[in-house]
């Protein structure tokens, strides 16, 4: 939007997170808080995005870096008030409306901010200077109370600490988020001062000045309160991450996704699911994650970072770590994908197998108890139970090659660097040290001694 600018607030040190990380970089649903309001603007195209920062400074400016939004240091933090005092120095020579949200409330939707920026606009009459979201609380403290008139209109807000007694019984409050002219601002905002309980420029009595110089002021009274709640502690935190993941889940559902039990399914905000696709109890799926059609994702694994074809099984208590994954794959139970994995169509990677930084091939199969690292595996290959590719020699890490249609038995040990040729037969029980021609047979068994009787002589021995 061309006359639309923007400020958010996420200077304060939120003390009673108790944490040396800048609250607004603590995380919501796999994203900082910070990020969500971020994310408004840019659904919003506002023109310019000032962000506020005080405490942990160069931590917020570093993690949104390259997010196109300029940054303003709050050096003191005396208050709502002067932070926005701060911000308006990015803002020079803008005319239009300044929409002022908090780096704190992730939870707030672009649904919400497009119903400011209505009732701002209005129809017909004096358009009003200031506009504000609020919320009616059965407990209000801690919040300012929004005091009206005996028309119903807003005249002030009153932070809880400076209320009276009949004020603090207001179930009314203010949610922090506001829409101003930006004219008004700037005449306005140095008026404010801070004879108050903690000394501080109250934002909110920008409301009292546009009412006593005869301006027009509106609010949005939310229905949910939930959506505008600020996050000052780990109980609130732990609150949001809930309703984002709920909310998360209702949207996967909606697009046709089956979540079995949305309460316990963790996915991140960032994650894409396709349609058709089953996601059981207990899953985590976090970052940047895509799930094709017609997947079952089974209780309790993680996948995180990766990308999952269509129609792939990821069986119970599985991980799965930054790895890209064909179709029609199935991969566990209790199977371990580390980082740097490209595992192709129609492989098979069963229970205990762990695999790392490797690609497999179309159709191959590792089933059972297995380690596999830093190898390159081609199609149709058969890696046989309790396989081991010995890629650390204690100092340098090398690479295991398997050639299509290689056969891999049961006990072997591949010492990298090593080279199994295409359709080469490793015998069950083999350490191989060197390369296998393509079509060979390798197998390094001793030889076999039956000894009759022993077990008998044996046992009467003791």
């Amino acid at each position: 939007m061309k006359n639309l600018a923007a400020i958010i607030l996420a200077a304060g040190k939120g003390t009673r997170m108790k944490s040396r990380t800048p609250k607004v970089l603590h995380p919501v649903s796999g994203l900082p808080m910070l990020a969500y309001p971020v994310r408004i603007l840019k659904d919003l195209k506002a023109q310019k995005v000032v962000v506020v920062i005080g405490h942990g400074a160069e931590a917020v400016r570093s993690a949104f870096d390259g997010a196109g939004v300029g940054f303003v240091l709050q050096e003191e933090q005396l208050g709502t008030g002067h932070a926005v005092m701060c911000a308006l120095k990015g803002l020079k020579g803008f005319k239009g409306e300044v929409l002022i949200l908090s780096g704190d409330v992730p939870l707030i939707t672009t649904e919400t901010v497009k119903g400011l920026l209505t009732i701002h606009k209005g129809r017909g009459g004096k358009k009003p200077v200031l506009s504000l979201i609020t919320m009616l609380l059965d407990d209000p403290k801690g919040y300012g109370r929004v005091v009206r008139d005996e028309h119903g209109s807003v005249v002030r807000v009153v932070e809880e600490k400076d209320c009276s007694v009949p004020q603090k019984g207001i179930n009314e409050v203010n949610s922090g988020l506001y829409l101003v002219e930006a004219w008004f601002l700037r005449e306005n905002i140095k008026k404010l001062g801070n004879g108050n309980a903690q000394g501080e420029y109250y934002l909110p009595d920008l409301i009292e000045l546009a009412v006593q110089s005869g301006q027009k002021v509106k609010a949005l009274t939310h229905m949910h309160p939930n959506e505008v709640m600020g996050i000052n502690n780990r109980v609130e935190l732990a609150r949001a991450n809930r309703l984002m993941r709920l909310r998360k889940a209702e949207e996967l559902m909606l697009s046709g996704v089956t979540v079995l039990d949305p309460e316990t399914a963790y996915i991140d905000s960032t994650v894409k699911v396709g349609m058709d696709t089953t996601i059981y109890p207990g899953v985590h799926m976090t970052g940047e994650t895509v799930i094709g059609e017609n997947c079952v994702i089974e209780e309790n694994s993680r996948v995180s970072g990766s990308v999952i074809g269509d129609n792939t099984t990821i069986k119970s208590h599985t991980i799965v770590e930054d790895s890209s994954i064909g179709k029609e794959v199935v991969v566990g139970p209790f199977a371990r994908l580390r980082p740097g994995n490209s595992i192709s169509d129609n492989v098979r990677i069963g229970n205990f197998v762990e695999v790392k930084k490797t690609s497999i091939g179309k159709g191959s199969k590792a089933n059972h108890l297995s380690y596999i690292g830093d190898s390159v595996i081609g199609a149709r290959v058969n890696i046989g139970a309790g396989t081991i590719t010995c890629n650390y020699d204690g100092f340098t890490k090398h690479s295991t090659v398997i050639e299509d249609g290689a056969f891999i038995g049961s006990d072997t040990q591949l010492v990298a660097p090593v080279t199994i040729g295409k359709g080469a037969y490793v015998g069950s029980g083999t350490t191989v040290t060197r390369d296998v021609p393509a079509g060979s047979l390798i197998i390094t068994r001793a030889g076999e001694k039956v000894i009759e009787g022993w077990a008998v002589r044996k046992r009467k021995k003791k």
